[in-house]
């Protein structure tokens, strides 16, 4: 078949590419995310297509709440401000005449791992990204889990690890993205007094007693989240992505050590693949034929 562009929305940049059916990148571009951001993307979006005007569809994977039927974001915080209740599926479909399809960015991850990645071949995938936030897809029966009434399907960042806990974006307490990620590890550096990043912990922690308590109640927490997941979606394989799985070689070997007694039943984990192309060829996958 013919190639399709994948296109993978942050708040800091937008990655555009053209991709085949095989998930190899044929072309890869990144600018700055700016604002308003719809025309924006769409004149880039026109821009690369008439340098590859074969590319049969468009598929997108944005920050925020996804309504994947109508392809409009039903809520983003102000990392894309004005970004909320945009119809991006129409409105770019009449600019392109093209077929587009758009997805939450974590659930674009979770395809891509499951398609051509870690757990290729699986059924029942979790996968949880760990970045500036939490977030979380779900590849039940060889297909994503997503969308939802309020387009909230497998935001697994905001369940509830400590009631009445840290303070989350979301308005609540205690959400497991404010323990896990690279945002929540930050945070509770800054709460023990030291002036250090997360990764700068991470590697202390075989000499420092202090940094070494911060990474165990981190594993202990993140074994928690999985466990805990098992017993909701008994799962082939959890994946881990994210900018914190990219030093996982010093928290890997506490994680399993603190995992082995709280799991169910043993459970297969492995850390991304792709990384950062995870959320390019996962929205990708959105509108290749056959995924």
């Amino acid at each position: 078949m013919a190639n399709v562009m994948g296109v993978d929305i942050g708040g800091t940049k937008i990655r555009l590419g053209i991709i085949d059916a095989e998930g190899n990148i044929l072309y890869d571009e990144k600018i700055p995310t700016q604002f308003p951001l719809y025309p924006y993307l769409e004149e880039n979006v026109l821009r690369i297509l008439a340098e590859f005007p074969d590319a049969e569809a468009i598929g997108i994977g944005t920050h925020g709440f996804v309504d994947p039927k109508e392809g409009r974001i039903i809520f983003s915080t102000e990392a894309l401000r004005g970004w909320t209740g945009t119809k991006v599926k129409a409105q770019l479909e009449a600019a392109s005449g093209k077929r587009v399809e758009v997805e939450n960015d974590a659930n674009c991850a979770a395809l891509a791992e499951a398609k051509f990645g870690a757990a290729k071949g699986l059924e029942r995938v979790v996968c949880l990204t760990l970045g500036t936030g939490l977030g979380g897809g779900i590849i039940w029966d060889g297909k994503l889990l997503s969308g939802g009434p309020n387009g909230g399907a497998a935001e697994l960042g905001h369940l509830t690890l400590y009631p009445r806990g840290a303070d989350c974006a979301c308005g609540r307490k205690g959400c497991y993205e404010q323990y896990v990620s690279g945002t929540g590890i930050q945070r509770r550096i800054h709460e023990a007094g030291l002036e250090m990043t997360p990764l700068e912990m991470f590697q202390s922690a075989a000499t420092d007693e202090q940094s070494n308590q911060l990474l165990e109640a981190f594993t202990y927490d993140l074994g928690i989240v999985i466990s805990s997941l098992q017993a909701a979606f008994d799962m082939e394989m959890l994946v881990i992505g994210g900018g914190v799985s990219e030093s996982a070689e010093y928290w890997w070997p506490q994680l399993i050590r603190q995992l082995e007694p709280l799991l169910l039943n043993p459970l297969d984990i492995q850390t991304a693949k792709f990384g950062n192309d995870a959320g390019i060829l996962g929205a990708a996958l959105l509108v290749l034929k056959g995924k």
